[in-house]
């Protein structure tokens, strides 16, 4: 248990906000899934339960984080970075296939576990350490050492393959190396290298469906029967839920089916049909106020460390809304990144509220005196 005097700086805005999200995700997926789920498996809360078991296990997950001095992440970095690498091959050997990428370690009755998405918060952890024992820091063997330290876990993410996942640690690295203070020009630098290489990514590493996904994005309507279809109907559903939505429950492109895989990386078109304008703002508005809350803690915290961790929570979480949003709204690539707290998957749900419990545990030790 907390000890009092840490309870009195609790972030319990950051906590209440989670908890909201956290329950608005469960209210939407029973909406996205429970007609279907009747249908298929004669209960109407099938994902619900799931869902609501592995929102149990995050918080609970959460608690855990916050109880302990984040200080003992930064001591235990390279076993967890060794774990990380571990379960990441151990997933390539005999890992269960889902959607074209083998990512899943069957648990047998507990289910499936994906370890890419705890890999996150690892890698969060241990490159904080990497950069934050530097010497002679910030210079470019710090930069180097940094893109082989997130390279190696992104290579293995690649091979399942999953792009979408491994686009997010670009998204953790550009964060947290801003933040440590790499020179421009470095970042710059990897920005052009990678333009420079992306033809190469394109013909020779991509699959073909990852490549139709990319074309979609210039013209969602040059392919509306396969891989524009999704795009195309959440659009229609954002757009037809107008200022108010329809209606809990009332979403004809959600309720009937229309829109693939609304319950998971299209579910933001769930909120907009059904609750309309008003309530993606409300969504939206939300993750500013963590995102927001998230920055401050970065200013707060207690050493570099603790910076850097956050900086990384912070970056996930802006990298996951900006891809998940923006591919329901037409104007991201479809990547399978699911919406922070909001998306069905026990997970990618169960990383982001530990990524949460990091921000908390940092906010709560954020003055050494307290010690």
């Amino acid at each position: 248990m907390l000890d009092r005097r840490l309870v009195k700086s609790f972030d319990f805005p950051l906590l209440g906000v989670t908890l909201a999200l956290l329950l608005l995700g469960l209210l939407v997926v029973y909406s996205a899934t429970q007609a279907r789920d009747l249908e298929l498996y004669g209960d109407r809360f099938y994902h619900l339960l799931r869902q609501a078991l592995a929102a149990g296990i995050g918080l609970l997950a959460l608690a855990a984080v916050v109880n302990v001095d984040y200080g003992l992440f930064e001591r235990l970095a390279r076993p967890l970075y060794l774990c990380n690498l571990a379960l990441l091959v151990l997933v390539l050997v005999v890992g269960k296939t889902v959607s074209h990428s083998q990512s899943w370690l069957h648990l047998g009755a507990l289910g499936s576990f994906q370890p890419s998405e705890l890999a996150k918060i690892l890698v969060i952890l241990t490159l904080a350490k990497q950069l934050q024992e530097g010497e002679d820091r910030p210079n470019f063997t710090q930069f180097l050492l940094a893109l082989v330290h997130v390279g190696i876990p992104m290579i293995l993410i690649l091979l399942q393959p999953d792009l979408g996942t491994a686009m997010v640690f670009v998204g953790i690295l550009f964060g947290m190396l801003f933040v440590y203070g790499i020179p421009n020009r470095y970042l710059l630098g990897a920005i052009l290298l990678a333009v420079v290489l992306s033809p190469f990514l394109y013909f020779f590493v991509l699959a073909d469906y990852q490549r139709a996904r990319l074309m979609v994005l210039i013209n969602p309507y040059s392919d509306p029967v396969k891989s524009g279809y999704n795009v195309i109907q959440s659009m229609i559903a954002i757009g037809s839920g107008r200022l108010f939505g329809k209606g809990l429950f009332s979403g004809t492109q959600t309720q009937l089916n229309f829109v693939p895989e609304h319950h998971t990386d299209f579910i933001f078109s769930v909120v907009g049909e059904e609750f309309g304008f008003l309530g993606g703002l409300f969504l939206l508005g939300a993750y500013f106020f963590i995102l927001w809350r998230g920055l401050q803690i970065i200013e707060l915290a207690r050493d570099e460390y603790g910076q850097l961790v956050a900086a990384g929570v912070v970056s996930m979480l802006l990298f996951h809304v900006l891809i998940n949003v923006g591919m329901t709204l037409g104007i991201m690539p479809v990547t399978g990144i699911p919406l922070p707290l909001i998306s069905y998957g026990g997970s990618s749900l169960i990383a982001n509220l530990v990524g949460i419990g990091l921000l908390l545990n940092i906010y709560l030790r954020r003055q050494k005196i307290i010690f």
